[in-house]
């Protein structure tokens, strides 16, 4: 049973955005911290960013200022607005869900050309 449902990935030229969809059961989103992480080819998956319940956001340092995570409690749906997007920005993005149980999605390919 897929729980989280990502969306939005693809190819992109440096300097471009893309917008990261991940859609979720009301009953996971609403009693959890939502995030994305990525894990370019040949490392470790890493935090991107992350939005808790009271829409309290954390980043990491690479994406400050280029990358906007924000919820749509309404349509039980986290985005990754995603600008200026570089070569070393190229991953498998996935969602992650953080409540009473952990919850990842299938992730979903970003390429960045230069």
């Amino acid at each position: 049973q897929v729980q989280l449902v990502e969306s939005g990935g693809g190819l992109v030229q440096a300097g471009g955005s893309l917008r990261l969809s991940c859609a979720a059961s009301g009953r996971i989103f609403s009693t959890s911290t939502m995030g994305w992480y990525r894990q370019p080819p040949g490392k470790q998956r890493a935090l991107v960013a992350t939005i808790t319940i009271g829409a309290s956001t954390n980043y990491a340092d690479s994406v400050k200022g280029r990358f906007t995570i924000s919820r749509d409690n309404a349509m039980n749906t986290v985005h990754l607005q995603m600008n200026g997007l570089k070569p070393e920005d190229t991953a498998v993005y996935y969602c992650k869900a953080v409540g009473y149980f952990t919850y990842w999605g299938q992730g979903t390919q970003v390429t960045v050309s230069s």
